[in-house]
């Protein structure tokens, strides 16, 4: 039974296929969870003429009732014409002090001061901040009192998900592996998971925790196209994206004239779009009750002190590569200068990486099934009431070096990791400690740039002690294993893991890797998911110099991009061969069973184009089909261990001509691997 089937079948009517959104969207300008409400009530199924029929019932009821603001006339019209007619557009209220009555504000339909009676209000308060998209039934009753509206609202229902049955979730999530659970997750924010590693999948998990979270401080700074505003537009009506520059201190928290309580009041996640940008103006009021809000998760209106629970996100662009950061200034030098400050970024609970997120492209957009997000979302509304943030304190132990806000932080993350992959609490002590590593790696990340920043902060050992065998683990990130002479520039403790690790050459950085290209030496290396700077130049150039034969030994040259994998290798090959010399190189693959032919074709067009360049190219399937190991063998005595054989890179687009990671391996972001070079 394939996933999409046995999701199917466990959350029957809670799941949808993902391209429908786009199928039914057209040019309406409408959020997804919007679109998936409608699809789950009429296309959660695995059936295709049902789904066809339900597409078209979607379409037509975005047609009739969808409100674009360039229709609202006709729209209005029909109102008038029959008197009584349904619409879907987003509502806001507002409270008429001189009138003592709520009135309503159709966005799209550009109508006003509808009367809303007080029950629905207060059944549906987010109404009174920003909005809710809804399904209403309006009406037309003409008045000779011109101050009297004509249009009365006669019935709402917001478009979310009205009740669901946690238990019945948690028995059905033990259904599924971690992995399958995982990939679940990502399609269901509309992702294709085959084309993610490991490491990139939790950092897209991590986009959810201020759902499921309360209080949860997040920030990611990365390029620009990586998704980083996707989670908070599209996934939830429970959050909000406002832009970094829009927020005044009464939109945010409170109103003293009035006492209007603000988005942090109403929303379980305020996310702040385009953060980034040293020149923008800030108010210094507002860093200030945010700092306080953030600790404290309290804030004053007076002399009276409130309280909420909304999670704050914080999202910008980076100008410049990790390199040049962390050699000129650090890692949150784009923020403008009233939050680079480390007293508000010391709040900061994890700091998402973004250089290590994939600009998105159009073939990871998933078209399989996924939970409607409506559905999945209630879900991490419903766990914001958990607290598994000592689920791990049975099996480990953290350093006694982590201070109170650094331990707070890596809780939460760990709280609300667990919630998203293990709802019901119980997880194996290998995937706790997976969780743990990772929740501790996004803290650290903040408490090292802290240091660069404000000289009074202190070097923290981040790591953890295993409870059962007494061995303790240091956490490093991953800029700081690639980048090790950069990243501790300036500061005087270095931790003693990482020399111990590189002196065991256990996760080289790139920097290591070069300058140690020009010498041949036994050893076993290891790579971690998402390192950049790793090229077949590096990797083979001392140990193929002079070899004249050379024999590969890898089950997996099937697809395209396996065998241009190998025609990259060639290329390395020839930039380290004398031109009048000739190498012969041998492959030993196994036939791909379901295209062959397609298989002999790319090997016999390698093979062509390989002898201009002195290559003697040919190939040997393994009839047994037993080969797992891979190598790379040469006649001078080496062999080389490839645990993932030629497929180090993660997936990039090959037909972007003008993309520096399809011309140059050092822009890639790399899979997890392990090499090993022994001398015979």
């Amino acid at each position: 039974m394939d996933l999409d089937e046995k999701l199917n079948l466990e959350f029957a009517g809670k799941v949808v296929r993902k391209d429908l959104v786009k199928a039914v969207k057209g040019n309406a300008i409408v959020p997804s969870y919007v679109l998936e409400y409608l699809l789950g009530q009429y296309c959660a199924t695995d059936d295709e003429t049902t789904i066809k029929n339900g597409i078209e019932q979607v379409k037509q009821i975005l047609k009739k009732h969808y409100v674009h603001r360039n229709e609202a006339g006709l729209i209005k019209s029909h109102i008038k014409e029959k008197g009584r007619y349904k619409v879907i557009d987003k509502i806001s209220v507002d409270l008429n002090v001189s009138k003592d009555v709520y009135e309503a504000t159709f966005s799209n339909l550009g109508i006003k001061n509808v009367i809303i009676d007080s029950a629905t209000v207060k059944k549906h308060p987010k109404m009174l901040v920003s909005g809710v998209w809804c399904i209403v039934t309006l009406e037309y009753t003409p008045n000779e009192d011109v101050r009297v509206s004509p249009w009365i609202l006669t019935n709402l229902k917001p478009i979310q998900l009205s009740s669901f049955d946690h238990e019945e979730y948690l028995k059905a999530r033990e259904k599924f592996s971690k992995g399958e659970w995982i990939d679940i997750l990502i399609k269901s924010i509309g992702f294709e998971p085959s084309l993610f590693g490991a490491r990139n999948k939790l950092l897209q998990l991590i986009r959810l925790i201020p759902y499921c979270e309360r209080n949860y401080n997040l920030i990611e700074l990365g390029p620009k196209g990586t998704g980083k505003s996707h989670i908070y537009t599209e996934f939830s009506p429970h959050g909000i994206l406002i832009s970094g520059g829009e927020v005044t201190v009464p939109k945010l928290f409170v109103n003293n004239s009035n006492g209007k309580l603000g988005l942090v009041g109403y929303w379980d996640c305020v996310a702040f779009d385009e953060f980034a940008g040293k020149q923008k103006k800030v108010d210094k009021s507002i860093v200030d009750i945010m700092k306080n809000y953030m600790a404290n998760k309290s804030f004053s209106r007076g002399i009276e002190t409130l309280g909420a629970e909304a999670s704050m996100v914080f999202i910008g662009n980076t100008k410049h590569n990790v390199a040049y950061m962390l050699k000129h200034s650090d890692l949150f030098e784009e923020l403008p200068s009233k939050y680079h400050d480390s007293a508000f970024l010391d709040r900061i609970h994890f700091f998402i990486p973004g250089w290590e997120v994939d600009i998105i492209r159009g073939e990871m957009f998933s078209s399989g099934y996924g939970f409607v997000v409506d559905y999945i979302a209630e879900i991490l509304k419903h766990l914001r009431a958990e607290d598994y943030s000592n689920k791990y304190q049975d099996y480990f132990e953290l350093s006694s070096d982590i201070s109170t806000r650094d331990r707070d932080g890596i809780h939460k993350t760990f709280s609300g990791l667990m919630k998203i992959l293990y709802p019901s609490g119980v997880a194996s002590k290998d995937e706790i400690e997976e969780i743990l590593a990772f929740a501790i790696e996004g803290r650290k990340r903040v408490k090292d740039q802290l240091l660069r920043i404000d000289s009074t902060y202190t070097p923290t050992d981040f790591g953890y002690k295993d409870l059962d065998s007494g061995e303790y683990k240091k956490i490093t990130t991953l800029e700081e294993r690639e980048y090790p002479h950069l990243y501790h520039k300036d500061i005087t403790f270095v931790n003693s893991s990482i020399t111990e690790k590189h002196t065991d050459k256990d996760n080289i950085s790139s920097e290591e890797l070069t300058h140690n290209d020009s010498e041949a030496k036994e050893g076993h290396f290891s790579f971690s998911e998402n390192q950049k700077g790793v090229s077949f130049d590096k990797l083979f150039n001392p140990y193929l110099k002079k070899a004249k034969k050379i024999t590969l030994i890898d089950p997996y040259i099937r697809a395209f991009y396996q065998v241009r994998n190998l025609m990259e290798l060639f290329e390395t090959i020839v930039k380290i061969k004398d031109t009048e010399e000739h190498i012969k190189f041998h492959l030993v693959t196994i036939e791909d069973e379901r295209e062959p032919q397609r298989q002999l074709e790319f090997l016999q067009q390698l093979k062509n184009s390989s002898i201009v360049a002195g290559i003697e190219f040919d190939w040997e399937f393994d009839e047994t089909k037993t080969i797992h190991a891979r190598s790379l063998e040469t006649d001078t005595g080496w062999k080389i261990l490839l645990d993932r054989g030629l497929d180090i890179f993660q997936h990039y687009d090959m037909n972007d001509a003008f993309s520096f990671n399809n011309r140059l391996q050092e822009f890639r972001s790399c899979k997890a691997f392990d090499i090993t070079y022994i001398k015979s």
